[in-house]
């Protein structure tokens, strides 16, 4: 197969020719390719659900608008043009999260399309911080302590696909279990935490690599300075992700984050969660609401409980709030995150073909047109021809 478009770099018309479940060529083209771009199949490394879909057992208290169903959000993805996640594991009882790793694992080896678009697992919790503010939207009840004995259950459960784990360092026992996670080849990453600023120096030192959607999961109130946001932002070993949906993080704030992270250091990701996507409207038993706007919150409360939009909405309010442009956006959203697993995302010669082709807007999200995962066509907007 081949595909057409503008590189999303140069601006050069291009041909991509895939062979098999990689990339063949990337040759220069003179047909017509009009307004639309190749980009590299984007990657999203945190995911709880969309659509009323979760990769949770129980999610959101059991809402009966809930439900687990990993392919259905894989499919909902690839129309925002993402080609590989990480499905985020939350919070929850012991068994809980075991089970919903169990099935999780299960799923994978048993359809191929789910192997190929989930690129591991992300453990957000439950060894986060108990007070609110930092602990988010995270059940305390299931807060607990870092226990190296869990997290091998759970690894065992996972068949080994556990590939990022978020805590917070200052628990008793976190730092210890940071540099234990770290030499099994799990990515360490700082969240939903109220740490000192020298506990966040003792984590990198400990291994850690990542700040895990950096700006949320935090109190509403910080120091002036010292703080831990600074010394997540000073750190040149840290990666931060980032949730730029327009709700999260102020306009003001991602374009201060990139410039302090440099583009090379930031992660664009979605941390959609099930409610995301759905009519507006109460839910849960009239826990949470979803807002015209499409912004998850807490019934009555104008706090957040959730994300509810994708990396197509990410990129696009990425690339006119900050100095990252579409080009810088796209790169946040696909080659970035692909190297803090090791793994390569770009439009070269011998990588997986993972693209996409769609248009650049002045204004709402990334229209994507086509989606394309190991060689195939996962996803056609209708009317949309090769």
């Amino acid at each position: 197969m081949i595909f057409t478009g503008l590189h999303y770099e140069t601006h050069q018309p291009i041909a991509v020719t895939v062979e098999g479940e990689t990339i063949g060529s990337v040759t220069p083209t003179r047909e017509p390719v009009g307004d639309c771009f190749l980009i590299p199949g984007l990657f999203d490394i945190q995911v709880n659900g969309y659509a009323g879909a979760d990769f949770n057992l129980g999610a959101w208290g059991g809402a009966g608008e809930v439900r687990f169903d990993p392919q259905a959000i894989v499919a909902r993805l690839a129309e925002a043009g993402v080609t590989r996640l990480c499905p985020t594991v939350t919070t929850n009882s012991r068994e809980a999260m075991r089970d919903a790793l169990a099935l999780l694992a299960q799923l994978c080896q048993e359809e191929a399309g789910l192997e190929e678009a989930i690129a591991g697992f992300h453990v957000e919790g439950p060894f986060i911080s108990p007070d609110d503010g930092p602990r988010g939207a995270h059940p305390r009840s299931h807060v607990r302590l870092p226990d190296w004995d869990e997290f091998r259950a759970f690894q065992d459960a996972a068949c080994g696909r556990i590939r990022i784990v978020t805590l917070a360092p200052e628990l008793p026992g976190a730092l210890s279990f940071l540099e234990k996670l770290v030499e099994t080849g799990v990515v360490g990453a700082i969240g939903h935490s109220a740490a000192e600023p020298e506990t966040i120096r003792d984590a990198v030192s400990a291994g850690a690599t990542l700040s895990t959607h950096l700006g949320n999961g935090a109190r509403a109130t910080l120091p002036r300075h010292p703080n831990f946001l600074w010394e997540q932002l000073a750190s040149d070993r840290l990666s931060a992700s980032v949730i730029a949906d327009g709700h999260h993080l102020p306009a003001s704030t991602l374009k201060v984050f990139v410039r302090a992270k440099t583009p090379a250091r930031i992660i664009l990701t979605s941390d959609a969660v099930s409610l995301g996507g759905l009519p507006p409207g109460t839910y849960a038993g009239g826990r949470y609401a979803i807002e015209s706007s499409g912004r998850v919150v807490t019934t009555g409360t104008p706090y957040l409980a959730g994300a509810g939009f994708l990396l197509d909405t990410g990129i696009a309010f990425a690339a006119h709030s900050t100095d990252l442009g579409w080009a810088g956006a796209v790169r946040c959203a696909s080659e970035n995150p692909a190297q803090l697993l090791g793994l390569n995302a770009d439009l070269t010669v011998g990588n997986r073909a993972d693209l996409a082709r769609v248009r650049f807007g002045e204004s709402g999200p990334l229209e994507v047109l086509k989606t394309v995962r190991a060689g195939k066509v996962i996803f056609e907007k209708p009317g949309e021809r090769a």
